[in-house]
């Protein structure tokens, strides 16, 4: 079998196991996110793996990068992707994507045992900039709308990984905006 058959038996194995499982998204066909552990559980974190063209006889690329992952520290993801690149090596050659996640999800407390939030630069930054400029900051909050948890759901549930809006989502403005003004009649 070649590495693209291999690629693709395992994911349709994927799509099947996971499918209606909001912790697996599939960002291409050679690219994914895997959240271990529950949105509220503030120890869970987001898988981003990638496979190259030579998968699975070379490793994938796993990353931690995703902003989700912003309040864990970079000692902590780097024990992460270091327990994961032993499973990694453990399995290559075979398709492992399952047994990475299986293992990561079993694992989950080990792997964030020395887990401390983390503040990052950007919320220092922005605290100072309040201070200094409290007038200005202060109208702009005031103008964003706040969504709730399930508008946001709705929101994101409707646009691509991009966060653009599929073709055709406005179609109900479309036909009515066009028996407005008319079309061309035909004789």
């Amino acid at each position: 079998m070649t590495a693209n058959e291999d690629q693709e038996m395992e994911l349709e194995a994927l799509r099947s196991i996971y499918e209606g499982d909001d912790c697996f998204k599939e960002l291409s066909p050679v690219s994914f996110q895997f959240r271990i552990g529950d949105l509220d559980d503030s120890k869970s974190f987001l898988l981003e793996v990638s496979w190259p063209e030579s998968y699975p006889e070379t490793a994938p690329h796993i990353s931690l990068d995703a902003f989700f992952n912003n309040r864990i520290s970079p000692e902590t993801k780097q024990y992460i992707l270091s327990k994961l690149s032993e499973q990694v090596e453990a399995n290559l050659g075979t398709a492992m994507m399952y047994t990475l996640f299986e293992w990561a999800k079993e694992n989950q407390e080990t792997l964030m045992e020395n887990y401390q939030p983390v503040t990052s630069a950007v919320t220092l930054i922005s605290n100072s900039d309040v201070m200094n400029n409290s007038t200005s900051v202060s109208k702009k909050k005031e103008k964003k709308e706040q969504l709730t948890k399930a508008q946001k759901r709705k929101l994101i549930g409707r646009t691509d990984n991009k966060g653009e809006l599929p073709r055709g989502w406005n179609w109900v403005d479309v036909i009515k905006h066009l028996s407005k003004t008319g079309g061309k009649d035909e004789d």
